[in-house]
């Protein structure tokens, strides 16, 4: 293998003006001639799908186009991840139909919303969320039909049809089509799905990707791709699913492999001195080997079998790979899983511009441990410097914003050219992610622009959204909220209102200074709890509600560079401030939550 993993095929940038430097700009070394391109005659995914119609000829097809008018129209797609969910994205691809995923967790009228924005026509729906459907449903214009997932109930189609909507059960819809529909042209030009995301304020905002992408989106992208190729099924049946299947592949989210971590610790502990030792011996020797450019069937195959094997069968014993993203991987556990499972690790980042992953660590390179690897063969990427972060990307160690140019970006935000305009600069799109070329040529995550960020059980957190949220409480003065991708709760430095906390100490007969106040466990509790009270009334998600609190008794100032002149936060210097603090509340938290 080669010793750096990246070709540059461009110089950097100097900044001009106003305008940042940027490093130069470079490509995975397997696309070093060129960016990879579709083979000639695939231009949307019904092509990779439809093998089976090929075979079954006079099959029905799903539903008949002219309902939701053809090429071009709108088709809303509203449940939780089932079979469903994937026939019915496969029937728009099939016909051109832009399809797009309805969320409720995008807040209390983000359903509404996105209907009217994306002027969808029509909408497959699961039967459990058919009512919410009905309630939105007369300030839903452009939607004529519903589809439900399964059954329909007589007062539900009754209370649709007054109002001018059809609606259709999933086996009377499916018999309206006929064997000699005929599929609308595709090219890989068109767009091919409209999905919506939270924005730090206001609305959610859509991106567009074209049918080129083919990667569509649940939930979460990760997901969705990972659906669109395997077997998926309940969580909760997961560890029983994996020894009647024994899967070759596995992808899973961190938290979920921090519990195969610990569990395996803790049975490692409870196994005697010798079995201890034994295991050590072990993992010492082969990640020596691993580290020595081994791969992984070659650094330690007889203690695979003597030793890891039982790690291998928690999986169910047949895994040949595993894949980790949505949420970022402990660099210990990535190590655990790299030396125990038998199996090749990869793990990649992306986002939903993205159209999922952008960069993916490479099979069997032990050294690309931490990291996010290299950029994918349809991307090129550059880091431009942040100066109010101190970020340069020309330095020895650049680091700076991650931007990503290519042809399986989106397309832009959907009727929203001013947020295209903000992130799309000269053709590049510009993440918010901080960055770090390592000296082999694969990438780090390092920190953040945006605030946006996601928890360790992948729920994205917008965080000024939530801080303006919080903001309303008329017990503070000023509040900054704080979450990482290896936490699942949020903690906040809070600056709370003097008058306020005297009448409440006094009500209470709590004596002491302002200062000595904002230490008091009481205090910090009846703060902690209004706060999400307010929260409550404004009907933030449970992720979103503080776990614990320090109360700041001196507002945040420019003397300690907390704040810009505008008095926007600056958050890095915030960590860097009340790095101890914030250790200190996780730590309690998880001690109350124990």
């Amino acid at each position: 293998m080669p010793s750096v993993y990246t070709v540059q095929v461009e110089e950097a940038r100097q900044s001009i003006g106003e305008r940042p430097s940027a490093g130069p700009v470079y490509r995975c070394i397997f696309a070093k001639d060129g960016l990879l391109e579709l083979p000639t005659g695939l231009e949307s995914p019904w092509e990779l799908f439809s093998h089976s119609v090929e075979k079954n000829p006079r099959n029905q097809m799903l539903g008949h186009r002219e309902v939701v008018n053809g090429k071009g129209g709108r088709c809303g797609i509203f449940g939780t991840n089932c079979p469903e969910w994937i026939i019915s994205m496969e029937a728009c691809n099939s016909h051109g139909i832009q399809y797009v995923p309805l969320y409720d967790t995008l807040g209390a009228n983000a359903v509404e919303f996105i209907i009217n924005h994306a002027e969808v026509s029509i909408a497959f729906v699961q039967e459990n969320k058919i009512q919410a459907m009905l309630t939105c449903l007369p300030r839903c214009k452009y939607l004529k039909t519903i589809v439900s997932f399964g059954k329909i109930a007589d007062a539900q189609m009754k209370e649709a049809e007054e109002i001018g909507v059809s609606c259709f059960s999933w086996k009377e819809f499916a018999s309206l089509g006929t064997p000699d529909d005929k599929l609308s042209t595709r090219t890989k030009s068109d767009i091919c799905t409209i999905m919506y995301t939270s924005g730090t304020t206001g609305e959610p905002k859509a991106d567009r990707r074209r049918l080129l992408f083919f990667i569509p989106s649940l939930a979460h992208v990760f997901d969705q791709i990972m659906e669109t190729y395997c077997i998926y099924r309940d969580v909760r049946y997961l560890m029983e699913d994996l020894q009647e299947l024994k899967p070759t592949m596995f992808s899973w989210g961190s938290p979920d492999f921090d519990r195969i971590y610990t569990g395996t610790q803790e049975k490692i502990s409870a196994g005697g001195t010798l079995k201890k030792i034994m295991y050590q011996y072990a993992y010492n020797y082969k990640l020596k080997n691993l580290e020595a450019g081994l791969k992984q069937e070659e650094a330690a195959p007889l203690f695979d079998k003597l030793v890891f094997n039982k790690i291998k069968q928690v999986l169910g014993g047949r895994v040949r790979i595993i894949i980790s993203g949505a949420a970022p991987l402990s660099t210990h556990v990535e190590e655990f899983l790299r030396v125990t499972s038998c199996s090749i690790l990869s793990q990649g980042y992306g986002l939903t511009e993205s159209c999922g992953g952008c960069f993916t660590s490479i099979a069997n390179v032990f050294s690309m441990i931490g990291t996010v690897g290299v950029p994918g063969l349809t991307i090129e990427a550059r880091l431009e410097s942040v100066p109010e972060m101190g970020y340069d990307a020309l330095s020895t160690v650049p680091r700076g914003e991650i931007c990503l140019r290519g042809k399986t970006l989106f397309t832009g935000y959907h009727k929203r050219p001013d947020l295209t305009e903000e992130v799309v600069v000269d053709g590049w799109f510009h993440t918010g992610d901080i960055g770090e070329w390592q000296a082999n040529g694969v990438m780090k995550i390092i920190d953040r622009r945006k605030n946006i960020f996601k928890l360790s059980q992948g729920e994205y957190v917008a965080v000024e959204k939530l801080e303006n949220t919080f903001g309303q409480c008329p017990l503070i003065t000023a509040i900054w909220v704080y979450g990482n991708s290896f936490e699942s709760f949020l903690v906040a430095v809070v600056v709370p209102d003097r008058k306020a906390l005297d009448d409440w100490a006094a009500a209470h007969h709590e004596n002491g200074e302002f200062r000595s106040m904002c230490e008091n466990p009481k205090a910090r509790k009846y703060i902690l709890d209004e706060l999400n009270s307010t929260g409550q009334k404004q009907k933030i998600k449970g992720f979103e509600m503080l776990r614990a609190v320090h109360l700041e008794p001196i507002p945040f100032d420019f003397e300690r560079d907390l704040i810009t002149p505008t008095f926007k936060l600056k958050r890095p210097q915030l960590l860097k401030y009340y790095k101890d603090r914030i250790d200190q509340l996780y730590s309690e938290a998880k001690k109350t939550k124990a």
